[in-house]
């Protein structure tokens, strides 16, 4: 019981860090700007990274990782659909911002994962998670402080 738990919380992971990869690679497409690109590319290999070592502790743990992509109602392409057509294609801020919530969702499902499941995952598997929450707040960090640094300039 307290395997499958653990289990169901990382393949919930898999599928906000799949969500993750998916967002940036469609970011990647939406600007033509190389430090931006640059930026989600390692965003996205960080999400990658992360989901490779949740899947690598399901099946130690003797569970099945899921397959396919995200599914928190595609929260990172339904964004990037809507916004697609609503501003330009070098709208850097919008762009940031739309990352900003994006990574926002991801933080607090880790915060989430690690605070309401401590009697379900043993102490490897909280050091993984607080590492991978650690990486994406840093992720997330990034974001914040370069689109602050563009709303400082247009104000």
């Amino acid at each position: 019981m307290k395997q499958d738990k653990a289990v169901a919380v990382f393949n919930t992971l898999i599928k906000i860090n799949n969500n993750r990869m998916e967002g940036y690679e469609t970011a990647s497409k939406e600007t033509t700007d190389a430090d931006l690109k640059s930026l989600f590319f390692h965003l996205a290999q960080a999400s990658l990274k992360c989901k490779r070592e949740l899947i690598y502790d399901i099946r130690k743990m003797g569970g099945e990782p899921i397959e396919g992509e995200g599914s928190f109602s595609n929260t990172f392409s339904q964004v990037w659909k809507d916004i697609k057509g609503v501003f330009t294609q070098n709208d850097r801020i919008s762009l940031l911002n739309s990352c900003e919530y994006d990574e926002n969702i991801a933080v607090d499902a880790y915060y989430e994962a690690l605070n309401n499941n401590l009697e379900f995952l043993g102490s490897e598997q909280q050091t993984l998670l607080n590492k991978q929450y650690l990486s994406i707040s840093a992720g997330l960090s990034k974001i914040r402080t370069l689109r602050d640094s563009l709303v400082e300039v247009h104000s």
